[in-house]
């Protein structure tokens, strides 16, 4: 969440910034927040003061009390107890203007950085990086993945639907082999760039909801499991970032840099068209998340750092990409900077979306208390960043259609021998 003394500094920045992620009323926004925050400071003030009072209503008590001037003494008490009413009563206030005050806080979302475009939607995304010299030229009658899962007999959305329900595939034969391959894959790939690779648990509790930004903004995209408070995992940014909550790290331990594998849980909208269809939207998927924390004047060489790896992954399965700068209209809740990576789906003639990198810059630091402490025993916020390395079924999709001839299918090299076999024939 955003921070009130920088709210103060840099008021009129934030109001642009919240400008371009279309929020108009951004300056009455900000000025309700601050103007909460000077009643709290008001409130502790007075609190202050009295408890102060109180301590030397106290302390004259004894010595009246010693000086046999019970008259006085009782006329302190009596203070000593009024003060004490007073004191009640403002803590109770200053407790309801805190939780007023981070409540409106989590609300609002986090500035975007300056690089990022004004705009509403994806159609104002802008595209930074294009490689589709790689775009195949399929034979006449080549099949969208939909098809293909079925005439190979590698993936069976029916028996998903009879166990559980639309969207939660079962994958079988190549279909599993291939999943578990790109899994293997991309974690061995992460070792190999630095990052510790950590297993989380899948469900999360509410307090690291908050942590890293998925309530209260994003409740109903969750999973609950049911009369608890805990929620099945939307991405493995969740546990993997929650790990350093109420954390302070030493600077000379940064950056950190973690990697994990977990299925993924989401209540996507949309029932129908081919935006849908197949593997291109569903309710589980397996993902490999990367996650840094890292020093505030490191962090966007560290994005771009990020944004270098997932390029080279997508590269390196000879899939045609492309990378996009999102506008401030369609970037997360508690991003500050996103590059999205797609895909293209040559049978579907398509981009599909099969990775976020984001800088949070302090936003969910702020929100986890993760501090960092430098040399001289200062603290500060952290930054963190994460990014899909990536989404399992769209990349899946991308290599079932692009890689298509009349007979089998061609699995990319570097998968060759987490596969044990190059192509799935029929």
């Amino acid at each position: 969440m955003l921070q009130v003394v920088a709210i103060r500094e840099q008021f009129e920045s934030y109001v642009e910034g919240l400008n371009k992620r279309g929020i108009q009323n951004a300056s009455d926004i900000l000025n309700e927040l601050l103007k909460i925050d000077d009643q709290r400071k008001s409130t502790q003030q007075s609190l202050e003061e009295i408890l102060s009072e109180s301590n030397q209503s106290a302390k004259i008590i004894g010595q009246l009390l010693k000086e046999g001037k019970k008259e006085e003494a009782e006329s302190a008490k009596a203070k000593t107890s009024e003060l004490k009413q007073q004191s009640k009563a403002l803590g109770e206030s200053l407790s309801a203007l805190e939780e007023e005050l981070k409540s409106k806080l989590y609300n609002v979302p986090n500035i975007p950085h300056s690089s990022v475009p004004a705009g509403k939607n994806a159609e104002d995304n802008e595209v930074v990086k294009l490689e589709d010299s790689s775009i195949p030229q399929l034979n006449e009658g080549a099949k969208p993945h939909w098809d293909l899962i079925e005439e190979y007999d590698i993936i069976d959305f029916g028996l998903g639907n009879k166990i559980t329900g639309a969207g939660f595939p079962v994958y079988k034969k190549e279909g599993a082999r291939m999943v578990r391959a790109m899994i293997n894959y991309f974690l061995d790939q992460a070792l190999e760039a630095g990052y510790q690779e950590v297993q989380p648990p899948i469900l999360i509790n509410e307090d690291s909801g908050y942590g890293t930004g998925q309530l209260p903004d994003k409740e109903g995209q969750m999973y609950q499991a049911m009369d608890t408070n805990m929620y099945l995992i939307p991405t493995a940014e969740v546990p993997i970032t929650n790990l350093y909550r109420d954390v302070i790290i030493e600077e000379n331990q940064l950056p950190v840099k973690n990697v994990g594998y977990t299925p993924c849980f989401r209540r996507e909208a949309g029932s129908w068209g081919s935006h849908v269809r197949g593997l291109n939207r569903l309710h589980q998927f397996d993902k490999v998340e990367i996650v840094q924390v890292t020093t505030p004047d490191k962090s966007y060489e560290t994005l771009e750092q990020m944004v270098g790896h997932v390029e080279k992954l997508v590269a390196s399965l000879g899939l045609p990409y492309r990378i996009l700068r999102l506008c401030g209209g369609d970037m997360g809740f508690t991003s500050a900077l996103t590059y999205d990576f797609e895909v293209y789906s040559a049978a579907q003639q398509k981009w599909l979306e099969v990775s976020s990198v984001s800088n949070f810059e302090t936003y969910q630091a702020n929100r986890l208390k993760l501090r960092i402490k430098d040399k001289n025993g200062k603290k500060v916020l952290a930054h963190t960043l994460n990014g899909s390395a990536l989404a399992i079924p769209r990349i899946l999709a991308a290599i079932l259609e692009n890689n298509q001839t009349e007979s089998e299918i061609h699995i990319p090299q570097v998968l060759h021998r987490y596969t044990g076999f190059e192509s799935i024939k029929k």
